[in-house]
């Protein structure tokens, strides 16, 4: 979905309970049509208006407090507005279909990194990050039970791999359709992507200088010809897998303009 966690809501836009706005009488399918399209257009004020121009005597209150659109509205909307009480009162108590899941687990774990950083002055590093995941764990009502790495779900993982192999640098409208595909925020994708870029560069660099330093061992134990260049030494986990780094040259040509000497022979 388009939406993305960074976006706040002045306090301007949510007005008073008491000065709603007037609005027509509109069933519960076409309030919870409105909820949805206001969520992927990404427009936060004008979500957070509509919820307060609701009747609060709506012919289907009941209904509409138990429809799933637009409980995760309000819950969106009580993320950017700060008010992450409300919006935890929200998620732990009603039950979401998978499709919710991984926006609501998203509000859920940045709602408490930000009081966390709030309450301790400072950024969270990872395991301060683990930390809060561990002290506060996905509600079940968000969460269907199955595995994660990092809040990850490994076919989510599987499906960024896939396009990190044929695109490193998804430009923002891949990144918009990767989150819609993985239930993650635009915002998420470009992370796991910098991070993954990251530590392919690592990866590759630390792989050349390996190369570089037995090529100086060689040089420094035979005058001559070098054997062929050993296989990589680099990583071959699932996360570092691929090298974005230019591929170093053949061992044989570091050594392309050293003189020949004929009491030199090769090594076998």
């Amino acid at each position: 979905m388009a939406l993305g966690l960074g976006t706040t809501v002045p306090p301007h836009a949510l007005p008073s309970p008491m000065f709603a706005l007037p609005t027509l009488n509109f069933t519960v399918s076409q309030v919870a049509a409105v909820c949805e399209t206001l969520e992927e257009s990404g427009d936060i004020e004008r979500l957070a208006r509509f919820l307060w121009s609701l009747p609060v005597a709506h012919p289907n209150i009941n209904e509409l407090n138990k429809n799933e659109a637009v409980l995760r509205a309000r819950a969106i909307v009580s993320f950017h507005s700060g008010n992450f009480r409300e919006m935890y009162t929200i998620l732990e108590h009603h039950k979401f279909t998978k499709d919710s899941h991984g926006k609501l687990q998203a509000m859920w774990l940045e709602a408490h990194y930000q009081e966390a950083e709030k309450l301790r002055g400072r950024p969270l590093g990872p395991v301060d990050k683990y930390r809060v995941r561990k002290k506060f764990p996905l509600p079940r009502t968000i969460w269907d039970g199955e595995q994660k790495t990092h809040c990850f779900k490994e076919r989510t993982r599987s499906l960024l791999r896939e396009w990190y192999l044929q695109d490193p640098y998804p430009n923002p409208t891949k990144k918009r359709e990767l989150a819609q595909a993985t239930g993650l925020t635009p915002t998420q994708v470009g992370n796991w992507f910098k991070n993954r870029r990251q530590r392919d560069r690592a990866a590759a660099a630390k792989n050349r200088m390996q190369q570089q330093q037995l090529a100086a061992q060689l040089a420094a134990s035979h005058g001559g010809p070098l054997p062929p260049r050993p296989p990589s030494t680099m990583s071959t986990s699932s996360d570092s897998s691929i090298s974005l780094g230019a591929p170093s040259p053949p061992l044989q040509q570091t050594l392309l303009h050293r003189p020949f000497s004929p009491h030199h022979t090769s090594v076998s």
